[in-house]
C-alpha cells in the first residue's frame, strides 16, 4: 500500500508541468474546434475540386435523361392505352380519343387532338411536336385552274367505258387525282394487292385516309370493271359459322342476325341489318357485299 501511494506524490516542480500540459491541451482542443482551416487549401486544388463536382453533376443530368423513355414520331390518332400512359395522358383524356376514333373519324391537327381530348396546354406543347400526320393532311396538292375546271359543276360525268379499271390503275394514274399523293396511291394499290383486287368502288372506304371528297374524285376517273371473286352467302339461310367469315361480323353479331331473322321470319332487305343490336351499321356497303336474299 506504501508503494502505491508513492506514485501519486509529485513535486511542486512536478504538479506545475502536469498543469501546464493540460492548459496546452485544452487550448488545442479549443483551436480544432473553432478555427476553420479551409482557407488553406490553396485556390488551384479548390478549383480542380469545383470542376469534378460540376461533372459528377452533368452525368447524372445525362443519367436522369437516358433514363426518360425516348418518344419517336407517331400518328396521335394509333395512341393506345399504355403509349397515352407513357405520353403523361389520363385515362379520361385517352379513352375521349379511343371514342372519337370509334366513330369512324380522324385527328387531323394538334389543335383537334387537344379539342378532343381536353389534354392541358403544356402536354400539348411537350407532345405535339412528335405528331405524324398523313401525307395529304401535311402536304396537300395545290389546287390549280385544272383541277377546279374539272371538279366544276359543268364537268360531264364520264362513261363507264371511259373510266379506268381500278384493279389496273398504277399509282402515277392515280395520284392525278387532287388529293391523292404518293402515300395515298401506294395504300389502294397494296389493299389491292393484299385482297387479290377490289370487289366494288365502296372498298376504298377501307383504305386508310382517303377522305371521302377523295374517294368522289377517284370514282369519277376510276371503277372496278373486272371485280374479284368472293363467295357470297344468302342472309337468309346462312348459319351462324358462315357468317362470321364476313368481315365486321363476329359470333355476337351473328347471333343476333339469326334471332332477328327468326323474328322476322327472314329479311326482305339489307337495310333491315340496321336494326339488329350491335349491328356495324357503318360498314354495311362493305357487308353487303358478301351477302345475297
Amino acid at each position: 500500500m506504501k508503494n502505491i501511494k508513492s506514485h501519486f506524490q509529485f513535486s511542486n516542480q512536478q504538479r506545475n508541468g502536469i498543469f501546464l500540459l493540460v492548459i496546452v491541451i485544452i487550448a488545442l482542443q479549443c483551436i480544432y474546434a473553432f478555427v476553420d482551416f479551409s482557407g488553406g487549401i490553396p485556390s488551384k486544388e479548390n478549383n480542380e475540386i469545383n470542376a469534378f463536382k460540376k461533372e459528377l453533376d452533368s452525368l447524372r443530368l445525362v443519367e436522369i435523361e437516358n433514363s426518360k423513355p425516348k418518344i419517336y414520331p407517331f400518328n396521335p390518332n394509333y395512341i393506345t392505352d399504355y403509349k397515352g400512359y407513357t405520353l403523361g395522358m389520363t385515362i379520361e383524356e385517352i379513352d375521349r380519343l379511343h371514342q372519337f376514333r370509334a366513330r369512324n373519324q380522324w385527328v387531323n391537327s394538334a389543335k383537334q387532338f387537344q379539342d378532343v381530348t381536353r389534354v392541358s396546354d403544356s402536354l400539348l406543347n411537350r407532345i405535339s411536336p412528335y405528331f405524324k400526320f398523313p401525307e395529304w393532311v401535311t402536304n396537300p396538292k395545290p389546287k390549280s385552274n385544272n383541277n377546279s375546271n374539272f371538279f366544276s359543276s359543268s364537268a360531264k360525268p364520264k362513261t363507264f367505258d371511259q373510266k379506268i379499271d381500278l384493279n389496273k390503275a398504277t399509282a402515277s394514274q392515280l395520284q392525278k387525282v387532287y388529293g391523292v399523293g404518293e402515300k395515298l396511291s401506294e395504300r389502294i394499290i397494296k389493299y389491292r394487292e393484299k385482297y387479290g383486287g377490289f370487289v366494288a368502288d365502296v372498298e376504298l372506304t377501307e383504305v386508310y385516309g382517303l377522305m371521302p371528297e377523295v374517294i368522289e374524285r377517284i370514282k369519277n376517273d376510276f371503277t372496278v370493271k373486272n371485280p374479284r371473286v368472293i363467295k357470297t352467302y344468302n342472309i337468309n339461310t346462312a348459319t351462324r359459322d358462315q357468317l362470321v367469315l364476313i368481315k365486321y361480323i363476329d359470333y355476337e353479331v351473328a347471333k343476333n342476325i339469326i334471332e332477328e331473322r327468326t323474328l322476322r321470319d327472314g329479311f326482305n332487305s339489307f337495310e333491315e341489318l340496321t336494326k339488329i343490336e350491335d349491328f356495324p351499321v357503318k360498314k354495311l356497303e362493305i357487308i353487303k357485299l358478301y351477302l345475297r336474299l
